[in-house]
């Protein structure tokens, strides 16, 4: 059976994208594994990210991976990705149209990039819409979880100063609206090729 479950209850799906085998991955999809099967544990795509294989990351997307997935300790996928540091996999997932403030016991992933320390992180999470005025379930905000007079620091406090242009604020605005599968429906749009390019973050 393609989706058999092994004693932690994940499928052969997600093996193959905790090691990242891209091929496996490959083998299984075309053999009808459930990109998409009803776990409570990590998914495919919680995995791929855990794993770093932007590989991976692209094709679950590709073939329709649920970007919010929720894992009752990882959070989303976009959570895993930030806290293990994958920048291009969570880029991919951003692109997709992944909720950027999705939260976890108040937690986003802008918490995790903060923890972590990652500037680059930090700025994609907040020029994607990231809230940095978010709070976790300890009232702490992202910023919170930075050192004084670090780079991350430093970061939060030129966005805290420096808010989004309205050109920006309205790209956030029609992805947020666009949702998952952004990429497909922004690409659909009656509107001129250099706006599809801003708006796909191209």
């Amino acid at each position: 059976k393609v989706d058999a479950r092994n004693i932690d209850g994940s499928t052969p799906l997600c093996d193959a994208c905790a090691s990242g085998s891209i091929e496996c991955v490959k083998v299984l999809l075309s053999h009808g594994a459930k990109v998409n099967p009803p776990l409570y544990t990590a998914s495919p795509l919680h995995e791929a990210c855990m794993n770093g294989s932007s590989e991976c990351v692209q094709l679950l997307i590709d073939v329709g991976a649920n970007l919010e997935a929720h894992d009752c300790h990882f959070g989303t996928p976009l959570h895993v990705a930030c806290a293990r540091e994958h920048l291009d996999c969570a880029k991919l997932l951003l692109k997709a149209g992944a909720n950027v403030n999705a939260a976890k016991l108040h937690e986003t992933a802008l918490h995790h990039a903060a923890k972590v320390k990652n500037v680059d992180l930090v700025e994609m999470l907040i020029e994607f819409g990231g809230n940095i005025y978010a709070r976790d379930n300890r009232g702490k905000k992202p910023s919170d979880y930075t050192w004084s007079s670090s780079p991350t620091a430093k970061c939060f406090e030129y966005y805290e100063k420096t808010p989004l242009s309205l050109s920006q604020l309205c790209r956030v605005t029609v992805r947020k609206a666009a949702g998952q599968r952004a990429l497909e429906k922004i690409a659909k749009l009656n509107i001129p090729p250099r706006l599809i390019q801003y708006l796909s973050y191209n």
